[in-house]
């Protein structure tokens, strides 16, 4: 997920560092998620779920189910997309696709300029 459309990355209060970040101001869920914590991808110190030869597996769909039924975005996609392009690509158009007059949209509340 781009952690710049994130509810608790967007917010001033407690923000939260990102996935990679550290756990400390993070949700319960989020230091808990079973992609973050894959034993699989933590022990080869993969930075992307693609490197993995079980990709995807059965927990980052699922994952990505509830991301594109919620929020109308794709973990998956976004992924390919990073391996097919590079990281800084991504970055590009994930700008050009949420940031509106220098507000970015939170997927979470579905608008501009989430701020606690």
């Amino acid at each position: 997920m781009d952690c710049a459309l994130c509810m608790a990355y967007q917010r001033e209060q407690v923000h939260c560092p990102g996935c990679r970040g550290d756990d400390t101001c993070k949700q319960k869920s989020c230091r808990t998620c079973i992609i973050k914590n894959c034993a699989k991808r933590n022990t080869n110190h993969w930075k992307y779920c693609f490197e993995c030869d079980t990709y995807p597996c059965a927990r980052l769909k699922a994952l990505d189910k509830r991301y594109r039924t919620k929020y109308e975005m794709s973990m998956i996609k976004n992924l390919n997309y990073i391996r097919d392009h590079s990281i800084q690509m991504f970055v590009i158009r994930e700008n050009k696709r949420w940031v509106k007059n220098g507000r970015t949209y939170c997927v979470h509340r579905r608008t501009y300029g989430y701020a606690d």
